[in-house]
């Protein structure tokens, strides 16, 4: 039996600007996604059927609703002539709906994965436009390179960012996305700024400072965890996530990140992680048994 494990890796949002809203209702972002090492681990086993089976993951969340099925049964369905069954298991490391984007992560691992298990040949682009109708940030995660993000999140241009520390504190608190873009007291309007404006030489605490998070009033206001972690952070450069609750500071190094991290911990969950340039999804292959490969 043919199986494979690897790495689905979260990712910041070093700031997060609303600048419009369209018809549909979907709103019109800016920001730049850097991955960090903080992964959930995705394994693939072949089956000796067609059946795709999750085996763990998000307690409460049911498997037919599950980004990793959805994307797997979308992948077997492009196929013609049909794939082995699969069993998905799902490590989560990465909280949930903290605004790291694991579950998009695991989609797009999965779709990697299978890529190579099922020997399909896709390339990246391809696999990036079967992925968007998953969610606006799988396609960001299939191409895992950190990445300059406009529209509704699928205008992704890969940007180089210099190396950085990251303490990240995560509340008890879920923060539902769709709560947040649906406040009327949300900022829709942010000045439109252009890739070449925004940029300082790749360096993290530069872009961090000279943007914010629209989001970020509106989460503070409306769910006290996640305004007790800035209370624990106050002094330092705090960013919420994408629309919340994770809360990071961006740091020159590992220490620095872990006296954040210490200052934080009476009140959130706080992980030290680093920043990647790439996905460590992409360098995994059919037969390996490594998430660290």
């Amino acid at each position: 039996m043919s199986s494979l494990r690897l790495p689905a890796p979260a990712k910041l949002n070093l700031f997060l600007h609303v600048v419009g809203r369209r018809g549909d209702g979907y709103h019109q972002l800016q920001s730049v996604f850097q991955l960090i090492d903080l992964c959930d681990i995705i394994t693939l086993a072949s089956r000796n059927d067609d059946r795709i089976t999750r085996v763990g993951g998000v307690p409460g969340l049911a498997a037919d609703d599950d980004l990793v099925v959805r994307s797997a049964r979308m992948l077997a369905a492009h196929v013609d002539g049909g794939v082995p069954g699969v069993d998905i298991t799902v490590e989560k490391r990465i909280p949930v709906g903290a605004g790291l984007g694991g579950g998009s992560s695991d989609a797009a691992s999965t779709l990697l994965g299978l890529n190579q298990l099922w020997g399909l040949g896709l390339s990246i682009n391809a696999l990036a436009k079967l992925a968007l109708p998953l969610g606006a940030d799988v396609p960001f995660f299939v191409r895992g390179h950190n990445a300059w993000v406009e529209g509704i999140g699928e205008q992704i241009t890969p940007v180089g960012l210099h190396t950085a520390w990251f303490a990240v504190c995560v509340p008890s608190v879920h923060v539902p996305t769709a709560a947040v873009f649906g406040a009327p007291e949300l900022t829709r309007q942010h000045p439109i700024t252009t890739i070449r404006a925004a940029f300082f030489g790749g360096h993290v605490q530069q872009l961090v400072a000279a943007g914010s998070n629209n989001c970020e009033p509106v989460a503070r206001q409306r769910y006290p965890d996640v305004e007790a972690v800035f209370d624990a952070l106050h002094g330092f450069p705090a960013r919420l996530s994408g629309t919340g609750g994770a809360v990071f500071v961006a740091c020159d190094n590992q220490q620095q990140a872990q006296t954040v991290a210490d200052a934080a911990s009476p009140v959130a969950q706080c992980f030290v992680c680093r920043g990647l340039q790439r996905s460590p999804a992409l360098r995994c292959r059919a037969g390996a048994r490594s998430a660290d490969g």
